[in-house]
């Protein structure tokens, strides 16, 4: 009988803890989405390809994301985006985008292994941030749409706003990372209430 293995996100221990942060500050991971790299002319016929598979096109602006019903496209660069999405495998969506950039010179690779998501919220969600990230994250200036490659305590990230109130975002981290960046959060928090454990 062949052994089963069963997938662990970086972060799997780590629910207990997470459950005992008060609701002004709460943490979530979201684990396992699927995440591409595309490297594609953002004004050429391969960023058209790329939006008719994802349903949604490619942001043009620096630090921006455009979000459609199924993934999310995220800027990383000129040539560069992350393509996050829930809804379809990491084998299918590479396949798929392959197909449909490399025509145009384009390319699309797998890196769904290579980050976690922390997903925090709360009336302190933006206080904690605040005390690892240069970025001004005021709600007028970091809302929906914004998408920035920055570091939080010393990780590298990429922040995405998911509100317009400074309450709800979105962390992908370096799976190698994740454990750090879990416990500089929950440290940063302790002043809101929560009870290390």
């Amino acid at each position: 009988m062949a052994d089963t293995l069963t997938p662990l996100s970086p972060l799997h221990s780590w629910n207990h803890t997470f459950a005992h942060l008060p609701d002004t500050v709460r943490i979530t991971e979201e684990p396992f989405a699927t995440m591409i790299d595309l490297w594609v002319n953002p004004t050429g016929p391969g960023a058209a390809a790329a939006a008719a598979v994802l349903g949604v096109d490619l942001p043009t602006t620096a630090s921006t994301a455009t979000t459609g019903d199924t993934a999310t496209a995220i800027w990383l660069g000129p040539d560069e985006f992350l393509i996050t999405t829930r809804t379809q495998s990491p084998e299918t969506l590479e396949t798929q985008l392959r197909t449909a950039v490399t025509p145009h010179g384009g390319a699309a690779i797998d890196v769904s292994g290579q980050r976690t998501t922390l997903r925090l919220h709360g009336t302190h969600a933006r206080d904690i941030l605040a005390k690892g990230c240069s970025i001004d994250l005021h709600p007028t200036v970091f809302r929906p749409g914004t998408a920035v490659q920055t570091m939080l305590g010393l990780a590298g990230v990429v922040l995405t706003a998911l509100d317009d109130t400074g309450t709800d975002y979105r962390i992908l981290v370096r799976a190698s990372f994740a454990r750090y960046l879990a416990d500089w959060l929950i440290d940063a928090a302790e002043e809101f209430g929560v009870d290390p454990v």
